[in-house]
């Protein structure tokens, strides 16, 4: 019955493949998986929303049962009892349908991480996948809820430039926040994984392709004191000098 509905989601969602490694050494490309015990904290979520649901759903049926047992026409009685049995049968076969939804999640959430970024892929009916480069990185946190703790899994959470406060409405916040951070979610290594993803980002960083803020490097160092100050004003001097002379050259 899940593989039909497995099947059905992938061709009429049309979900994609497995995503491929991003920009780096393909050599070195890792995949990485939520932990089987992830699906059963998600399954515990599914739970706690499907037994608040049926609970909900035992207001009508206590109130149906006072109506029947004061007595009632036999007509208005079976279009009651219709009634209970639709809404309830409506309510099982929702919460069986968002079981399915969160197994078919969990199978479709990758995490793949090579030595120049990583990639995460998540959702069914709509699928968000975002790359993120080493040198964009800014921060790396783990997250851990007290039913992940009891499953022994996290959340490693990666944060990029950009990913700080963000002035405007709710809906602005909310778009730039997801644009800024993403999480390996439900994950039984998180340490280890947070410390690989730092690794690589310092080899990247040190082969000379992240960004070191070293745009000036090349440029001479002047010092400190009156010496630099007689140098900084005859590199001005020059490159006014050098100014006039280009602008006499296009006057004529």
């Amino acid at each position: 019955m899940y593989s039909a509905f497995r099947q059905l989601c992938e061709k009429w969602l049309r979900i994609p493949p497995e995503p491929e490694p991003p920009p780096g050494d393909e050599a070195t490309a890792r995949v990485f998986r939520a932990a089987p015990k992830y699906l059963n904290y998600l399954r515990v979520l599914w739970g706690f929303h499907a037994a608040f649901t049926l609970f909900a759903a035992l207001v009508p049926t206590v109130a149906i049962g006072i109506i029947l047992s004061e007595g009632v026409e036999p007509g208005v009685a079976i279009i009651l009892v219709a009634i209970w049995l639709l809404v309830v049968g409506l309510l099982v076969a929702l919460a069986l349908f968002q079981l399915a939804v969160v197994q078919l999640n969990f199978e479709k959430r990758w995490y793949l991480v090579t030595d120049r970024s990583l990639r995460i892929r998540e959702g069914v009916a709509t699928v968000r996948e975002i790359t993120f480069t080493f040198a964009n990185i800014q921060n790396l946190s783990i997250t851990q809820g007290p039913i992940q703790r009891l499953l022994g899994i996290a959340d490693l959470k990666v944060e990029t430039a950009g990913g700080g406060s963000v002035a405007g409405n709710q809906h602005q916040q909310a778009a730039a926040l997801n644009l800024h951070t993403a999480y390996f979610r439900g994950i039984d290594n998180a340490e280890e994984l947070k410390q690989l993803v730092a690794a690589r980002m310092r080899g990247y960083r040190d082969s000379g392709l992240g960004d070191h803020d070293d745009h000036g490097a090349h440029l001479p160092l002047l010092g400190d004191g009156p010496a630099a100050a007689d140098s900084l004003s005859e590199a001005l001097a020059a490159v006014l000098a050098e100014a006039r002379m280009l602008r006499q050259a296009a006057e004529r």
